[in-house]
Order: structure tokens, then C-alpha cells, then sequence
């Protein structure tokens, strides 16, 4: 059975009142803000999900207890695995790029502060000129579209893995709500003028992104490099979903990943690549603002945040 794509069974919380963003001030950079190189990045939080620890979702085939001794070494909650949704803006000298669209109104309050946080930042959404999109799940695709069913980014080009873009039309009414589209037909229409359907591997923008192909996830799953040189930031969308058990146990079942043994195989890759290189990393779902490395430690690997 397909599953609500990042979706709990019941409605999730909103982020912890510790995490809210604070307005922008005309004094100071925007919360969440960092640099790659000559680019700027600002971290934009869309919302959050809790799921319960009931290996529905993380840990498919082991057990609670399993899950809950990861869990409990790393000094976190025993009974439920939380992750975030935090959209990436970049800017360059004549572009203003967005990673992914968070939830939109998909899954009621947990998600949906995508525009608010762009107004916080100073960032009007006709401005924005370029969105990629790692993938056709309701919470990456669901700011797509405002409340009205008109494109939010009306200006932009919109990036999307050609297999993916295919999967997404090919869905209906029932397969589109299973990944949490449940504006799918008007979404599909207003998107068709719109999209960059690539090819895995693609150079969408010749020096800062580069399309990364991680395959398992959905048909055309896709991370982007972003930057040049030794100035580079990979986003690596949904290979990873939580920033203890998905690095520490990458070989584990997530219920998200249409194919489940490839998604492991991509997980495991992302993540001996980048340690192995020191590779600095942009996970959408880990806890805000979601940029850091991977580190090996032992025999396995640690997820290292970076304050910002």
C-alpha cells in the first residue's frame, strides 16, 4: 500500500515555538541566512511532522524497541521521530533560486509557512526565477500552487526530474492524494507551461546546479549541487529523512521509498560520499536550518550540524 508521502497518519504539530522565525530586520541578515561561495542562502521554514515510533514509516520490519535504542542513545524522545520541512532559497548575481515548495495547505497546519518565511526574508515570491524540485511528494511540491490554484512563483521556471514530472501526470485522484497531491489536476495544468522536465545528472544552471540522481526514493528523485569549486552545497532531498536513524541506520525500510532496497543503496552512497569528501550538506528534513556534514564514526556515520 502507498503511503501519505511525509505524512503522519493523524495531524502533526507545529513547529516548537523555540523554532519560530523571527521578521527579517533591514539591520541584519535574515534568520537562517549563510553563504556558498559568492552565493547567498537563507534557510526558509515551511513546518514540521512527528511520526509515532510504530515502524510504519522508519524501521519498517524491525521494532519499536529497536528504533527506540537509536533513538534514546542520541537523547531524544523514545516514542516518536520528528522531522522538519525547510525550503532553501538562493541567490546569485541575476537569479533567485528555490529548492522545493514545502507542504502548502497539503497537510493542514503542519505545514504551509513557506510565503510567510520568504516575506520574513525580504523575498517576493514573483521575484523568484527558478524552483527545483527534488521530487513529486505533497511535501515538496505543496507550495507549487497558492490558495487560489494559481502558480505562488509565477515567474519562475520550474525544475523537475523528467521521470518524476511523467509519475506526477500519470497519477490520479486516489494515487495523488496516497503521496499527499491533493490538488493534483490543477497542479498538473498549471505547472505544464512551466517545466524543466531533465534528464538525471542535468546542468540546469551552468556553474550553480547541477542535478544529482538518487534513485529509489520516487521514479526521478533528485538532488542538486549547488555552487562551484571548493564552494559547494548538496541538497540531498529525500535520500535522507531523519538526521539520527536514516544516517545511523541507512539500510533500515523507510515506508516513503517506492523502492525500498534501491532507496537503501542510495542512502548508504550519499552518505560515504560525502563524509569521505567532506561534502557540506542541505537536508530539508533534518532539524533546522538543516545545513552540516556527514561524519564517519566507527563503523557508521553521524550527522555534524553547522551553526549558522
Amino acid at each position: 500500500m502507498t503511503l501519505a508521502a511525509c505524512s503522519p497518519k493523524s495531524e502533526a504539530p507545529k513547529e516548537p515555538a523555540r523554532e519560530t522565525t523571527a521578521p527579517a530586520s533591514t539591520a541584519q541578515a535574515p534568520a537562517g541566512s549563510f553563504s556558498i561561495g559568492e552565493l547567498s542562502a537563507i534557510a526558509l521554514r515551511d513546518g514540521a511532522f512527528d511520526f509515532p515510533n510504530d515502524n510504519k514509516i522508519f524501521g519498517v520490519g524491525k521494532t519499536p524497541e529497536d528504533v527506540a535504542a537509536v533513538l534514546t542513545a542520541a537523547s531524544l524522545p523514545a516514542d516518536k521521530l520528528s522531522v522538519s520541512i525547510q525550503p532553501l532559497l538562493v541567490k546569485s548575481a541575476d537569479r533567485v533560486l528555490l529548492f522545493d515548495t514545502g507542504a502548502g495547505s497539503n497537510f493542514g497546519p503542519a505545514g504551509g509557512q513557506l510565503i510567510q518565511s520568504l516575506a520574513a526574508a525580504g523575498i517576493e515570491p514573483g521575484s523568484v526565477t527558478d524552483v527545483f524540485i527534488s521530487h513529486a511528494h505533497g511535501d515538496h511540491i505543496g507550495g507549487l500552487l497558492n490558495a487560489e490554484g494559481a502558480l505562488a512563483f509565477p515567474n519562475a521556471t520550474v525544475h523537475l526530474g523528467a521521470a518524476d514530472w511523467d509519475f506526477l501526470k500519470g497519477l490520479n485522484a486516489e494515487t495523488a492524494a496516497a503521496i499527499g497531491a491533493t490538488n493534483h489536476t490543477a497542479l498538473v495544468t498549471a505547472l505544464t507551461p512551466k517545466i524543466d522536465a531533465f534528464a538525471p545528472g542535468a546542468e540546469l544552471i551552468p556553474g550553480v546546479v547541477t542535478a544529482v540522481d538518487y534513485h529509489g526514493h520516487t521514479p526521478g528523485h533528485s538532488g542538486y549541487l549547488i555552487g562551484s569549486g571548493a564552494n559547494t552545497l548538496l541538497y540531498v532531498g529525500d535520500s535522507v529523512h531523519h538526521y539520527v536513524v536514516s544516517v545511523q541506520k541507512p539500510d533500515w525500510t523507510v515506508a516513503f521509498d517506492l523502492d525500498a532496497p534501491t532507496g537503501q543503496k542510495s542512502r548508504i552512497d550519499v552518505l560515504s560520499k560525502s563524509a569521505e569528501s567532506g561534502q557540506r550538506i542541505y537536508a530539508v528534513h533534518f532539524p533546522y536550518p538543516g545545513v552540516g556534514k556527514f561524519e564517519r564514526r566507527g563503523d557508521g556515520y553521524v550527522w555534524t550540524p553547522e551553526t549558522i
